[in-house]
């Protein structure tokens, strides 16, 4: 382990955070709201930035270094994050803005809140950032603007970035992670424009982009999308939370006029299908509901938009909505959206390599001398990546499977308990019953909290960097920890 190093990184990043409160508190001066709670903060992180900032003369970061940062870094931003919300008095309970913070760089959008209309704007707007800085990812925004690593830095997007596989789109990873910003800041600043020319006000257009962009869902109203009662604003945020869950890598080949890479993914394909069929089978069952097939469309295809993607934001109580349509939304949460966008979940790359090797494996048992390859993207799949997306898997059932005993120690109903956990390690936001979307997390306890906010991180690092915070070895020197 190179403790300097972690410890150098770790200080760009409380200083990249430092700056990144002061667009609150801009916010909270233009709105003549006390400046207090984002500046003490920013005294905060600037100081323990400046103590680590020393840079060492071995500046390599390996892989079991790389797993520590991500996971440090993101403990750190959660827990010097929530510090506005206590100052200010928006979340007095230290706990429940944790969890909200959690909530907001995760992306997963699950609230404590019962109200959040009262809360400051510099709040509203921190709360909802957030989702922007972790929709891409916190270290990759830190590397687009403080390139530091001297090449080492895939073993930081790769414990950072969702997916199964993660690479380079040129050959330096800070021009890589400019890249993958700068489409995003445009196609953030698109939605902006577009949902102010649908007379929406420029801070909740803000708000309700950062929230699609980064595939978060905190909104500003307590009705969420619903409260604009708007066809027009919920296509435009149905369509840009889809293109944010669509690979970002994609939108490169666009760039540069690969057009034929673009059209010949797998993943996308079967995204966009699996969008389309969950469209028209919940539209088919809520029609006797709306009573109109457009209007049927039009909720049915928001609210699948939003829970693929793992937005979380809502136009309608799907509570209410019939079992068949509630069972599909469960389904898309374990899904989730493409690998390398800002969406959670386990991946539509990880279901189709997991459905192509079970068939596979199938056909083996029908034919056990032929010799047949998995293909994915065009490419024949390895042995070791296919064990990879079993072990993720495997993994990824053993959290969930402790973590939802340990949930149903407070007792609520079976179907709050496994929506809850459902909804935040997957990074949804709103699940059924009591975590409806009308609902929130207010009532469970302390214990629960820290637990659900543990799960939101493990679901947006890909769970082993989580895990390998608490395996003795990653922390002793001289040893080698082989990338899962």
């Amino acid at each position: 382990m190179n403790y300097k190093m972690i410890g150098y990184v770790i200080s760009r990043i409380l200083w990249t955070e430092a700056a990144l409160l002061l667009l609150p508190a801009l916010v909270a001066l233009l709105y003549q709201e006390a400046l207090l709670p984002f500046l003490i903060p920013i005294l905060i992180l600037a100081v323990l930035g400046l103590l680590l900032g020393r840079r060492p003369r071995q500046t390599a970061l390996y892989a079991r270094d790389g797993f520590a940062v991500v996971a440090l870094a993101w403990v750190g931003m959660s827990a010097f994050g929530a510090l506005p919300f206590v100052l200010a008095g928006d979340i007095p309970n230290y706990i429940d803005a944790f969890f909200e913070t959690v909530s907001g760089f995760t992306t997963t959008g699950a609230s404590i809140l019962t109200a959040v209309e009262p809360l400051s704007r510099g709040g509203l707007f921190w709360r909802s950032f957030t989702h922007w800085v972790g929709g891409m990812g916190v270290l990759v925004f830190v590397m687009a603007v403080l390139p530091m690593t001297d090449g080492h830095g895939m073993h930081l997007l790769r414990a950072e970035m969702p997916g199964p596989s993660v690479g380079k789109l040129v050959s330096r990873m800070s021009d890589t992670a400019k890249i993958l910003y700068g489409i995003y800041l445009v196609m953030t600043l698109i939605e902006i424009v577009l949902l102010v020319l649908g007379r929406m006000p420029l801070f909740d257009a803000c708000i309700h982009a950062f929230g699609s962009a980064g595939t978060g869902g905190f909104s500003n109203r307590n009705l969420s999308v619903g409260a604009y009662d708007s066809a027009y604003c919920d296509v435009v945020i149905g369509i840009f939370m889809l293109l944010f869950g669509v690979n970002f890598n994609l939108y490169y080949f666009l760039l540069i006029r690969r057009f034929r890479d673009f059209f010949r993914s797998e993943e996308l394909r079967a995204y966009l299908l699996i969008v389309g069929a969950a469209v028209l089978a919940i539209a088919a069952d809520i029609l006797h509901i709306y009573g109109s097939l457009l209007e049927s469309l039009r909720y049915s295809f928001f609210q699948v938009s939003s829970i693929i993607t793992t937005t979380g934001f809502a136009t309608a109580d799907f509570n209410l909505w019939p079992t068949f349509s509630k069972s599909i939304l469960v389904v898309l949460m374990f899904i989730g959206a493409c690998a390398g966008s800002t969406g959670g979940g386990i991946k539509v790359a990880r279901i189709v390599m997991l459905a192509k090797s079970a068939w596979s494996d199938m056909r083996k048992m029908l034919h056990p001398n032929a010799v047949s390859t998995t293909r994915f993207e065009g490419k024949a799949l390895s042995d070791a990546q296919v064990r990879s997306v079993h072990v993720f898997l495997t993994v990824y059932l053993l959290v969930f499977t402790v973590s939802f005993l340990l949930l149903s120690l407070e007792q609520f109903d079976i179907v709050t308990t496994f929506t809850a956990l459902t909804a935040c390690i997957n990074n949804i936001g709103p699940g059924l019953e009591m975590v409806g979307p009308t609902g929130n997390f207010s009532q469970f306890s302390w214990a629960s909290k820290l637990l659900l906010s543990f799960n939101m991180l493990v679901g947006r690092l890909e769970i082993f960097p989580m895990l390998l915070l608490f395996a003795p070895s990653i922390w002793t020197r001289g040893r080698i920890i082989r990338r899962l």
